[in-house]
């Protein structure tokens, strides 16, 4: 498999890793400032950004800006593992897809969408730089609620380089 698709799936299978760990109770809590987000909210987040990914590549139109926002997701865990790998499996089909085919995407950038061109391998680049991105929120929140997870590289970008624990 292709290192974007390996990627991906790596980054992905932390959600699952996280999802297995918490109660629907933890995935749901709003209770955190600054945001008042729960981390539901953050996976349901990144698995719409996949799922619009998934869904325009085969048009090779992506559109960021239509999301199903599925609110099951950011509350029930075991509905956001299955949804999670229904994601990973997509993500393996593209095994074997041209990655460097150009494709284009819908955003909004803050001014009102846009369009913009993309290669298949950047856009998933994106989302799993993006869902790291997320990670790192869901670390605070999980913080402030008392929960530890295992993995010393969950919302941690790769390139990052970790404090040295005294």
């Amino acid at each position: 498999m292709n290192d974007i698709l390996k990627a991906s799936v790596a980054t992905l299978e932390k959600s699952k890793t996280l999802l297995n760990n918490l109660t629907d109770e933890q995935l749901a809590n709003k209770g955190i400032a600054p945001y008042y987000s729960c981390v539901g909210s953050h996976i349901r987040h990144i698995l719409d950004f996949y799922d619009c990914t998934i869904n325009g590549i085969s048009t090779n139109k992506v559109d960021l800006t239509v999301r199903k926002r599925d609110e099951r997701i950011s509350s029930e865990c075991n509905y956001a593992i299955t949804n999670v790998n229904r994601i990973i499996n997509e993500i393996k089909k593209l095994d074997g897809f041209d990655l460097s085919n150009t494709i284009t995407v819908i955003d909004n950038l803050g001014l009102g969408a846009v369009e913009i061109k993309y290669t298949v391998s950047a856009l998933l680049a994106q989302m799993a730089t993006h869902a790291i991105h997320h990670y790192a929120t869901i670390s605070y929140i999980l913080t402030n609620l008392g929960v530890t997870i295992k993995d010393e590289t969950f919302g941690y970008n790769p390139t990052t380089p970790i404090a040295v624990k005294n």
